[in-house]
């Protein structure tokens, strides 16, 4: 295990590194998150049974349209920066490749997200801290990110990136999107458990699935 968590870990922290530096990924996803939730605010009338109802697909879009600007950047900073060679050259294994982007993906759209939701809850006027959406936001953006890590190694190589990556990663993320959307709705207006439950294990499932297909389509998707 720890033959895969060192070089995981160095990965994760090179990327972190790379990210506090340029912060090309965070502050483009961040300001993305933020102009929607800020249109939309105006777009709709903001009365209390609309609020409940759109509130939380505005969110999401949000948040996975944003995330579709970093992901897209996660491997494309390595082939701008000639290093994709040297990564797929280094002595470990893809899965380790894999996981390490996987979980500095995963941590710059929870900050992203983190640091959004306020602004959201101020202008649509929810509390600042709901911690039941904090498992929601962990197992939804959870699988965002394993699915778009794969989809991003796959069109970095493409002329047309930043169009094949939401033709090819959006109609995959569509079942935890939808998860996300109708946990959130029922969370946010205090909906009951027994609404909730429904939706908790197609997330979960849906995260256990790509969480162990995905490495494996890196895999191919790589040595191609």
């Amino acid at each position: 295990m720890k033959q895969y968590l060192g070089p995981m870990a160095a990965l994760l922290w090179k990327d972190i590194l790379l990210e506090a530096r340029t912060k090309d990924i965070v502050v483009a996803v961040l300001v993305f998150s933020l102009l929607v939730i800020v249109i939309f605010n105006f777009a709709i009338d903001p009365t209390p049974a609309t609020i409940g109802l759109v509130a939380p697909g505005v969110l999401w879009v949000a948040f996975v349209f944003g995330g579709v600007l970093g992901i897209t950047r996660s491997f494309a900073l390595e082939k701008d920066n000639n290093s994709m060679l040297a990564l797929m050259m280094t002595p470990v294994s893809r899965d380790t490749l894999f996981y390490g982007k996987m979980l500095a993906n995963l941590i710059f759209m929870l900050l992203v997200e983190a640091l959004a939701f306020p602004v959201f809850a101020i202008l649509f006027n929810f509390p600042l801290f709901v911690w039941e959406l904090i498992p929601v936001a962990f197992l939804s953006t959870l699988g965002i990110v394993t699915v778009g890590t794969v989809f991003s190694a796959m069109a970095v190589n493409t002329r047309a990136r930043e169009v094949m990556l939401p033709l090819l990663f959006l109609p995959v993320v569509l079942p935890a999107v939808i998860a996300a959307v109708e946990i959130s709705g029922l969370v946010l207006r205090g909906g009951p458990f027994s609404e909730i439950a429904p939706w908790l294990p197609l997330l979960t499932a849906f995260d256990a699935v790509f969480l162990v297909a995905s490495p494996i389509a890196f895999h191919m998707v790589v040595e191609d």
